[in-house]
């Protein structure tokens, strides 16, 4: 499957995001439209400022648990009026906050078959016939012993898009708790599959010949799911602070956010660095845009921000990269769950060769063996495609839609898109309907398979529920697990104490010390252990 299918265009990325900046309401001809703002009140002022926010025709959206401050709804012209009260602290408007997927890049976009893997060469026993996917050793988790409960005094409290409880591989999953929110409903489901992903990493459990592992698969590590963002995956920053603090009132000790925002907020950053004063160490993507640009709340001093890389420890070129940087972890072709059913599991041989393909939103499951035929760019129908598996290049100015129903409408029984410029292909449908499987291929593999013409090709599209993600949003659940881990065996060390040994233990990539790209480095589970152990918390 491609990155979610969920995913937003950039698009409609920069559509929403003006939505969320400038939160405009539908009106009427005698109502001026409305932003969305955080309202924080003086203290003992709670009642009195509330009037005010009658006075100002707010509308009220969200009161931010924790805090003395409301998300509100405003006219701009109330907005001076509403700050000048005796009983207003201050006014800021409410920014956006949403899943860094929808800023990726497509060159890393990818997804295969599940397939069974050996047991690691080191460190604990895992059951066979399940994957242990390259970020478990590369973090060294496999190398502490987390069986027992030393993981269970620890809790993570994971901000995303919900928790699919029915999931094989995290349905027993020890401690697992949530609350209900009016705004996107139960913890306990997941309609955009990008949280689901994220708990795996941390705490797919170690199951007899099922699925893959986490960082903590012993069932012993407490979860708290807050659930912020439904299938579209964004939120505002009112919403986060409120989901923060409520991971607080769970007893967290780490804070998971696989999230980002393009501008800051003096509410959220209040609530994150009062958690970090009260002993919650959180961490947060830096972002996928691949800039310099920072982010929130990875911005703030308060929270670790995570950095992602590949599986030869190199920087991703999607990471953002800047002074905030304080960790990297595996970020590219993370292969975790998905909430059941909803990966699109592509493959594809062709004569006795088999590629490594990536799904194509929209495309039905089936499964067809048929003769590869060259269609160039799908831009017309070509009888002579008929009972064929149609190879389709990208390009021309048509989109994929189209390429694959003139395919079809010629006759053909399969699609293979393939880039036309080096690196992996992300294509989409649309809204266009077709009855045959496709697949897509980067300009590598097209260029093999043209050297294929007229062999058998099987093309296979199924419904799955592991599938690979790449992003920043992949490394933050990696770094927080490695420091839950870590931390359970020395509990009587302070969040500020792991967070310094974490980076101190981490393995220095890049320019030597810390850098932008890497931050202090990869993130080490068995490095941070024999740290402490050696030199105990305050090293």
């Amino acid at each position: 499957m491609k990155y979610r299918t969920t995913a937003l265009s950039l698009t409609t990325l920069s559509m929403l995001c003006s939505v969320a900046v400038l939160g405009l309401a539908s009106s009427t001809a005698s109502a001026a439209p409305q932003a969305r703002y955080i309202v924080g009140f003086k203290d003992g002022a709670d009642n009195d400022a509330k009037a005010a926010v009658v006075r100002a025709r707010g509308n009220v959206k969200r009161k931010i648990r924790g805090m003395n401050a409301m998300s509100v709804e405003l006219a701009a012209e109330q907005v001076n009026a509403l700050r000048s009260d005796k009983n207003v602290a201050y006014v800021e408007v409410d920014p956006p906050r949403y899943l860094p997927s929808m800023e990726m890049s497509p060159d890393y976009t990818s997804s295969t078959e599940l397939s069974a893997a050996a047991n690691p060469a080191s460190g604990k026993s895992y059951f066979l016939g399940q994957v242990v996917p390259y970020g478990i050793t590369m973090t060294q988790a496999d190398q502490l012993p987390n069986g027992g409960s030393k993981t269970g005094n620890r809790k993570i409290c994971i901000i995303d898009s919900g928790y699919d409880r029915s999931h094989e591989d995290l349905n027993n999953n020890g401690v697992v708790t949530g609350q209900y929110d009016s705004g996107t409903g139960w913890w306990h489901t997941d309609e955009n599959g990008h949280g689901t992903h994220v708990a795996g990493t941390i705490a797919a459990l170690n199951n007899n010949g099922v699925g893959v592992v986490g960082v903590i698969p012993n069932r012993q590590l407490k979860l708290h799911i807050v659930k912020v963002f439904g299938a579209d995956g964004w939120a505002y920053s009112s919403e986060l602070a409120d989901a923060a603090n409520q991971c607080g009132e769970a007893g967290a000790n780490i804070i998971s956010m696989s999230l980002s925002g393009p501008a800051p907020s003096a509410t959220e950053q209040a609530a994150f660095d009062a958690l970090a004063a009260k002993g919650i160490l959180s961490f947060a993507a830096s972002s996928n845009a691949g800039t310099t640009a920072p982010r929130w709340p990875a911005g703030y001093q308060s929270v670790v921000s995570v950095g992602a890389l590949d599986s030869d420890k190199n920087w991703a070129s999607f990471s953002n990269y800047n002074p905030n940087v304080e960790l990297s972890a595996p970020g590219v072709r993370v292969l975790s769950t998905v909430p059941m059913g909803t990966a699109l599991v592509s493959s594809l041989t062709v004569g006795a060769s088999t590629y490594e393909v990536g799904s194509v939103t929209g495309s039905p499951r089936a499964t067809v063996t048929a003769p590869l035929a060259d269609f160039g760019f799908g831009g017309s129908v070509n009888p002579a495609m008929a009972g064929k598996v149609c190879l389709i290049s990208r390009g021309a100015g048509l989109a994929f839609g189209v390429k694959v129903a003139n395919c079809q409408a010629s006759g053909g029984v399969g699609a293979i898109l393939y880039n036309n410029v080096p690196g992996s292909l992300t294509p989409t449908l649309g809204d266009t309907v077709t009855s045959i499987p496709s697949v897509a291929a980067s300009q590598a593999e097209g260029a093999a398979m043209l050297a294929q013409v007229g062999q058998s090709a099987t093309v296979s599209v199924k419904v799955g529920n592991y599938d690979y993600f790449n992003g920043t949003s992949m490394a933050t659940p990696h770094a927080s697990a490695v420091a839950a881990l870590v931390w359970s065996y020395f509990p009587q060390c302070s969040a500020a104490q792991i967070r310094s040994t974490l980076a101190k233990s981490a393995e220095d990539l890049g320019a030597p010390g810390r850098d932008d790209k890497y931050g202090y480095g990869l993130v080490r589970a068995r490095a941070a252990y024999d740290r402490i152990a050696s030199m105990g918390c305050n090293n």
